[in-house]
């Protein structure tokens, strides 16, 4: 076996009951669920069940922000890349939208014991305005092209990089004008994928919304003026404020030489929780998200549910960017009659805590119950 392969789990089951409660929804429980051929079903099944779990239980959880198959160098190995599905897996997620990768993931889609993923292609970015190694980097004149590229080799979503550093400004600055990023949104709607950017800044936020975007990433420079837009547009935010939370040591380290982008980032921190808050109560939706894979670790969805609540949201909030609400943005199918047996099971109820989450009973993915016997917590 290889040191990047999952340890076997028990035998196949063709029935699971399901005795606890039956979360349906962040304010919705149900008795009496079965897991049969992994399938779930509310209906008793003729024959005895091969297996009785008992304990609260939810869909898996959305890491709608992760980057299975990227490191901080950009590419990774198959084995590292199946090392984070494995992590992320054990921490409870079943279900990951991916935000960019170099790695080509297809292959770890056919692996029934690892997490689900959406795949985005590779980041879209400015030349030499992102990451090294990152992203397919492309002058204005060239993003039209590339998101349509990208939109063919991902599962509908395509991933920009909206704003970075300009070394010569100092500071953030928006990475492609306004105009071509109304071409490039529209191609990919063309193309039949829905597109995300990578946004720091406030001014980014007008010209993305201006362009029809369809989700934003981080949001740190949201504003009260933006807010009516989000909500109208029907624009969502993944916030990741664990990743949020690293901007003082990137202003620390960029300080020397670019004074006004460390400042600018120290001050978009600071107010990191009040917009969340801001924009949660103005009634833009949020969805959970790490952005594991470059600088965070995977399998930290919970300590991202925890930074939700932490910020204002309500427990049961924090709970649905997670869980049901992202299941339904993403089209994949939460606890109804006929979906895929995807679920966790906890011992109290996750609603009132989303900190209960970190001690899973049991994982349970198409219809298997997962061993979680080879754990990945480190890269």
């Amino acid at each position: 076996m290889s040191a990047g392969a999952s340890t076997p789990g028990p035998p196949d089951v063709g029935i699971i009951e399901f005795s606890g409660p039956i979360l349906t929804g962040p304010d919705r429980e149900a008795r009496g669920l079965w897991s049969v051929d992994g399938l779930l079903t509310f209906r008793r099944p003729a024959g005895s069940p091969d297996l009785v779990l008992d304990g609260w239980v939810l869909p898996g959880l959305v890491d709608a922000h992760c980057h299975i198959g990227l490191g901080p160098g950009g590419d990774v190995t198959a084995e590292l890349a199946e090392r984070q599905a494995v992590t992320d897996r054990n921490a409870g997620t079943l279900l990951v939208r991916d935000a960019g990768a170099v790695h080509d993931t297809r292959w770890l889609q056919q692996r029934k014991e690892l997490p689900r993923i959406i795949r985005s292609g590779r980041h879209i970015a400015r030349t030499r305005r992102y990451l090294q190694g990152f992203a397919v980097e492309v002058e204005p004149e060239g993003l039209v092209e590339a998101v349509r590229k990208q939109a063919r080799a991902g599962d509908g979503w395509v991933k920009l990089v909206g704003d970075w550093i300009d070394r010569d400004a100092g500071d953030l600055t928006p990475c492609f004008p306004a105009a071509v990023l109304k071409d490039a949104v529209r191609a990919a709607h063309d193309e039949g994928a829905r597109v995300t950017a990578h946004c720091f800044a406030a001014d980014t936020l007008d010209g993305m919304l201006d362009a029809g975007i369809d989700c934003v990433e981080h949001a740190t420079g949201l504003q009260s003026r933006h807010l009516p837009r989000f909500v109208e547009q029907g624009v969502p935010i993944v916030p990741t404020l664990i990743n949020i939370a690293t901007f003082p040591d990137i202003a620390a380290q960029a300080g020397a030489k670019f004074p006004r982008y460390a400042a600018h980032m120290r001050t978009l921190w600071e107010r990191r929780a009040e917009r969340v808050l801001e924009a949660f109560e103005a009634g833009v939706t949020i969805y959970a998200g790490t952005d594991a894979g470059s600088v965070i670790r995977h399998g930290r969805i919970v300590d991202e549910l925890e930074a939700l609540h932490a910020a204002g949201l309500p427990a049961r909030a924090a709970l649905d960017a997670g869980a049901w609400a992202a299941r339904d943005w993403l089209g994949a199918d939460s606890i109804t009659e006929g979906a895929s047996a995807d679920v966790l099971v906890v011992a109290e109820d996750p609603r009132n805590n989303p900190a209960t989450l970190r001690e899973l009973t049991h994982i349970v993915l198409r219809g298997e119950l997962v061993s979680r016997g080879y754990r990945a917590d480190s890269e």
